[in-house]
């Protein structure tokens, strides 16, 4: 899909979208509850149907009705080989979850995730009792449980994501483990997880993010479940407003586990005007200055920041970044080439990222290169940009934030698909 984005005056109210990243964990929950699940204000973007799909291959029965997704829970897997789509979450969580069974299964994905490493999971499963393979630390994998309990280390310096598939998986084994963790990134997200296992009866002990006791023959507890919103969406809302105007952004806890509720932080140290009651975010554009900002705990926020730091007058540095290499696309590269081609000023580093803010962009034709954020913050940087932004490859959009074209017109977004 190739779209035209023109310079707009943002304003207006908004609802976040829902998290897929609440959204994947309460459906592995649901999985492994015995009973009926349902899950209110469901996020169903291709990460989450991805999710779905799984769950069903591995045991569950799931239907999906308006703003209800009911899962009859149950792992008894169904199928020898699941497919991840592209979804980071969901491939190194449901590899764990499916290791707890005694067959072989193969994990599949198409896209980025082929290349996003896995590397770190071959060891800890191995020495739980699991027979792995991988292609080189790649995709495919190649499991044979069952899982069994002990004590297991952890390199958490790439991603906390295996992480969360031992926290989900870990309990309903019959003996105790222990899970050591060196250099944990993304924290939050393991504050997630282990909320949303506490609302399925799950315990977990954590000690100071370096330590995760667990306690075996735990059992699931069904229930009902609502998908709180989206912070990392709703980051790209509120740095349109911050730029562009005023606007209000609904469905958001406040008190969330989300990384990127960081944003708030951020957006008021760039100088821009923020306030919050009542699930609600009230953004209005203030004069903007260059920041300096840690995303190691956050780093999906990079793109938002990066459009940000650009209309923010004087220089910004965003550290934190050597992570954006293994997303969806080499992130921080892509951000300094299409950005740049639009006119902008930045340099991106192993560990960092530097933006020289406050001028407008010209404009012009780039890519999304198949990343969801970057067609985002490219819709975004076209709110400092002296002629339209053409936008190929805007689809991609549809892995997190399907709704995103119609909710950037709801604030006034001029947008029209060429």
């Amino acid at each position: 899909m190739r779209v035209e984005v023109s310079k707009s005056s943002i304003s207006g109210t908004v609802k976040a979208p829902p998290s897929k990243s609440a959204m994947q964990r309460y459906i592995a929950g649901a999985l492994l509850a015995d009973g009926i699940s349902r899950v209110f204000s469901p996020s169903l973007c291709e990460d989450s149907l991805a999710a779905i799909s799984i769950a069903e291959a591995l045991g569950a029965d799931i239907s999906v009705s308006g703003e209800v997704v009911t899962v009859k829970g149950g792992f008894k897997p169904r199928r020898s080989e699941i497919f991840c789509g592209e979804s980071g979450l969901a491939t190194r969580m449901f590899t764990s979850i499916a290791a707890l069974h005694s067959g072989e299964i193969t994990i599949s994905g198409k896209g980025s995730i082929l290349k996003r490493p896995l590397k770190m999971m071959e060891g800890p499963l191995a020495e739980l009792g699991v027979s792995i393979s991988t292609n080189n630390g790649l995709l495919p994998i190649r499991i044979k449980g069952p899982m069994k309990g002990g004590n297991v280390i952890i390199d958490g310096s790439v991603s906390s994501q295996f992480i969360t598939g031992l926290l989900m998986s870990l309990p309903v084994v019959k003996e105790d483990s222990v899970i050591f963790v060196d250099n944990l990134v993304s924290r939050p997200y393991i504050d997630l997880t282990i909320g949303i296992l506490k609302k399925f009866n799950i315990d977990i002990q954590n000690h100071s993010y370096e330590k995760f006791e667990i306690k075996g023959t735990q059992e699931y507890i069904a229930g009902d479940f609502t998908v709180e919103g989206d912070w990392s969406g709703a980051a790209f809302l509120m740095v349109m407003a911050a730029i562009g105007g005023e606007a209000t952004v609904r469905n958001l806890d406040l008190c969330s586990a989300q990384a990127d509720r960081a944003i708030i932080d951020v957006i008021k140290i760039s100088g821009a005007n923020i306030s919050a009651s009542d699930n609600s975010v009230i953004i209005f554009k203030g004069d903007l200055r260059g920041f300096c900002y840690d995303i190691s705990d956050c780093p999906d926020l990079a793109p938002p920041l990066v459009v940000l730091a650009l209309a923010s007058n004087g220089e910004s540095i965003i550290t934190g970044t050597s992570r954006l290499s293994s997303k969806e696309s080499d992130r921080g590269k892509i951000l300094q080439d299409a950005l740049s081609a639009l006119g902008g000023k930045i340099r991106n580093y192993k560990d960092r990222i530097e933006i020289y803010g406050g001028k407008s962009l010209n404009g012009g034709v780039v890519s999304a290169n198949n990343d969801h954020r970057i067609a985002m913050a490219l819709t975004s940087a076209s709110l400092i940009c002296n002629s339209p932004v053409i936008i190929d490859g805007m689809e991609c959009i549809n892995k997190s934030y399907p709704n995103f074209i119609d909710d950037f017109r709801k604030i006034g977004g001029m947008i029209k698909i060429l």
